[in-house]
């Protein structure tokens, strides 16, 4: 071969050119399928990994949380394997090089995304289980695989449970029925006040065996509140068994938004007891109605209120906000904090007190948490209430939810809840002023209780003033502080005779409000 040294360089530079072109690491081809369309699949991967970057309440490099995810595969089919080396991703199946990918910049979320679905076009290329998977498998795998390496509240939901997620958060198109499967039929248990069941003469032991002509025999609860739920203002026919009647009833009704009512309400000797089942967003518009409804009742006779939140697993940040401030005149109720602008929160009372400043009992245990420790701690940290039972179960995050291009959600933990005397509630929960905790159920003695606790008043306000002083990062000292009163879960009605012989003695309530309210001061 002749070259005209005078052109050498320039035909070494494109020689060097091609050598490095040949050489680059090269993506896979983009191959599109109904069933996995790829520019779909970079639309959600791009939407959730920025989001992850962004909003996340811990720094987290894209490419370390991206990683996790393509590891995720390994749910679909163990012999896809992918590992870094060196800038570069390596793709295996069964052990064996499949592709070597350069990898992109460690906070390009596009970039990953892009990557994330050229690894899962090759893994659907090479892998029968991958192929057989749906998109929605395929990202199920990935945010899984993503967000349980991030924290237990994080996680993802496909477009289906999505879509109960925020039937249950809003609520839903439905009829305003509770039931319970029994004899393979769903029996109507509970007939909600105000809404379509209720007009149209449905009655509790009711059994529902078809709704729009489908039979419900055999059906799980889940798949018979999925007949029974639909768009608001959609019709539904029910055909319903009811005792006395010969033949079954045809029953027309338009469905309704339902949201239950998460409270419940009594009153026996001046005391009123109020259960907060879970927070929401009717939860404390309802607890407004239940006071104004115990004071119409009652009047000035009022002895003080029981406020039951054992067994609440939380819900509506801000309708525990709401739920503290009927309670309070004044005063901050809650912060948030995280590292996004929009998680810096924080949240005072500017209200009235609902309750006219009787005196007040909240009742949580090892299951009360998220919602319900916010509402305690402001009640307590305030000197509003004194709280009775066990540790509470110490969930103290926030969680912001991310709708997604496919209609599923990501749930993501953004921000710590922060009581009003300062400590963080995560991992910590709120500590009982009159701790129950392994107090034998049988023993309905509440005096005895109470007087214990205030013998020991000098270990409780120490123990309560190393609660607020005792720093997040400080995981051994708050496990040991948790100790004190160890979480449990309670029903039992002797945490609700403590709260009565409180309410009936103002002295005594007087004492043991003295004991939290100290140590709050003191922070």
């Amino acid at each position: 071969m002749n070259v005209d040294k005078r052109n050498l360089p320039g035909v070494l530079i494109v020689l060097v050119t091609l050598l490095v072109a040949a050489c680059a690491p090269q993506r896979p081809p983009l191959t599109s399928d109904d069933d996995y369309p790829l520019p779909a699949a970079k639309e959600v991967f791009t939407a959730g990994y920025e989001s992850i970057r962004e909003r996340y309440i811990e720094v987290v490099a894209v490419s370390q949380f991206a990683m996790e995810g393509l590891h995720g595969l390994g749910s679909i089919d163990p012999a896809i394997t992918v590992e870094t080396d060196d800038g570069e991703v390596i793709v295996k199946f069964s052990g064996n090089l499949t592709k070597r990918i350069a990898a992109p910049a460690g906070d390009d979320a596009e970039g990953w995304a892009e990557l994330t679905v050229h690894i899962t076009a090759l893994g659907r290329q090479q892998s029968t289980e991958m192929r057989k998977a749906s998109a929605e498998k395929i990202y199920e795998a990935v945010f899984d695989g993503i967000l349980s390496n991030l924290d237990i509240y994080s996680r993802y939901a496909g477009s289906r449970e999505a879509k109960r997620n925020r039937a249950k958060r809003s609520g839903f198109g439905g009829i305003g029925v509770r039931f319970r499967i029994i004899k393979n039929l769903p029996q109507v248990i509970f007939v909600m006040p105000d809404t379509p069941a209720l007009k149209a003469g449905i009655l509790k032991g009711d059994r529902i065996t078809h709704a729009d002509g489908k039979v419900l025999d055999g059906l799980k609860q889940a798949q018979v509140s999925e007949q029974l739920r639909g768009p608001i203002h959609s019709e539904i026919t029910l055909q319903i068994e009811r005792k006395g009647e010969n033949a079954p009833l045809i029953v027309k009704l338009d469905r309704a938004h339902i949201v239950p009512d998460t409270v419940s309400y009594g009153h026996k000797n001046g005391i009123v007891y109020l259960k907060i089942s879970t927070f929401n967003q009717r939860t404390a518009r309802n607890l407004l109605n239940k006071l104004k409804k115990a004071r119409t009742n009652l009047g000035d006779d009022i002895k003080g209120i029981v406020l039951d939140m054992r067994g609440n697993p939380g819900g509506l940040l801000k309708q525990s906000i709401q739920v503290a401030d009927l309670f309070l005149a004044q005063g901050r109720i809650s912060e948030t904090r995280g590292r996004h602008p929009d998680s810096l929160q924080s949240y005072d009372a500017g209200g009235r007190d609902m309750a006219y400043g009787r005196p007040v009992v909240v009742l949580v245990d090892g299951k009360s948490a998220s919602a319900a420790e916010v509402a305690a701690a402001a009640l307590q940290d305030r000197g509003r209430a004194v709280v009775i039972g066990t540790s509470s179960f110490g969930k103290g995050t926030v969680q912001t939810v991310i709708r997604l291009p496919n209609e599923g959600e990501i749930t993501l933990t953004w921000s710590r809840l922060i009581a009003p005397s300062g400590f963080v509630l995560h991992g910590l929960g709120v500590y009982p002023t009159i701790c129950t905790s392994s107090i034998d159920g049988n023993r309905i003695d509440g005096e005895a209780i109470i007087a214990r606790a205030l013998s020991e008043r000098i270990k409780t306000a120490a123990v309560m003033e190393g609660w607020r002083r005792t720093s997040f990062q400080e995981k051994e000292q708050r496990q040991e502080l948790r100790a004190f009163c160890p979480p449990e879960r309670r029903k039992l009605q002797l945490d609700s005779k403590v709260a009565e012989a409180l309410l009936n003695s103002k002295a005594l309530y007087a004492r043991t409000l003295n004991l939290s309210a100290s140590a709050a001061a003191a922070r």
